[in-house]
């Protein structure tokens, strides 16, 4: 007679706490995005959650641009309209009356990409 001592051990070893999946994420897709979901994961020959979790892990996200870094951005869209309207003066009226101000934009320029390098 057996007893609960002597029980048969066999079977699957228990997995550690970090093998466990414990998390369930539920998810709400668009049609599309659901076939197209389940197609990579049948032509990857893995389970649909198995294709999500190795998705997860090897993606990069990168942030989102910061407030201070759009304002850089904004005043060097603002600089490019002044570089076209030299240019413009510059065919217009001649080079060397447009020297100055080129001169001038192209230092301005280099401030607000330096400071746009730095903060990335």
């Amino acid at each position: 007679m057996k007893t609960i001592k002597n029980r048969n051990k066999n079977g699957r070893p228990t997995k550690e706490p970090a093998e466990k999946k414990g998390y369930k994420v539920t998810l709400k897709m668009a049609t599309e995005e659901y076939f197209s979901l389940k197609a990579k994961a049948k032509s990857a020959g893995i389970t649909r959650s198995e294709y999500i979790r190795r998705c997860i892990r090897s993606s990069v996200v990168k942030q989102r641009l910061s407030s201070e870094l759009m304002g850089y951005i904004r005043q060097l869209c603002g600089m490019a309209n002044n570089v076209n309207q030299i240019a413009h003066k510059a065919n217009g009226a001649g080079y060397m009356e447009a020297h100055g101000d080129c001169l001038a934009m192209n230092e301005r320029l280099d401030n607000i990409i330096k400071r746009i390098e730095d903060d990335c």
